[in-house]
């Protein structure tokens, strides 16, 4: 049995599927999911909290809908402990205090990669070299930050 990648999915590249204002994106996230049984999938209840927030009805159904078979990965207090370094450290800004814990959530259950639209704070080369640097000092595994674009 060949071994199948572990990737983390934040809300972004859920939401990008249905995002007409971004056709390009959306065909990208499309072409994504398409080969998506070849990955092992997670999210997190911090993803699931977010898609609970969205406004529009339809968009919130059609977004629980194409989770259901996706692992829901908790926050645990090694996860509050990294994603408070995280913003401590400058990676994310402590407004946005939930990308800091898609990326905690990701290191501590061993992702190889964390998958993101979100180049505002998460794929970005400031967060990816403090991730990294924060990762190395604590003997964390290094995961590799990336849009689904950048993985195909």
């Amino acid at each position: 049995m060949r071994y199948k990648l572990k990737l983390y999915l934040d809300t972004s590249v859920i939401s990008a599927l249905f995002d007409e204002r971004n056709p390009e994106r959306k065909s990208l996230t499309e072409s994504f999911f398409d080969d998506i049984e070849t990955f092992e999938i997670y999210i997190s209840n911090i993803t699931t909290l977010e898609i609970e927030k969205t406004p529009d009805k339809n968009l919130k159904k059609l977004m629980k809908e194409s989770i259901t078979k996706f692992t829901v990965l908790s926050v645990s207090d090694d996860v509050e402990e990294l994603a408070r370094e995280i913003i401590q450290k400058g990676a994310i800004n402590a407004s946005y205090s939930e990308d800091s814990y898609h990326i905690a959530i990701a290191i501590i259950n061993e992702m190889d990669f964390l998958l993101s639209w979100n180049f505002r704070h998460i794929v970005r080369k400031k967060t990816k070299d403090i991730v990294r640097m924060i990762s190395s000092l604590k003997n964390l595994r290094q995961i590799e930050i990336l849009t689904p674009a950048e993985l195909l």
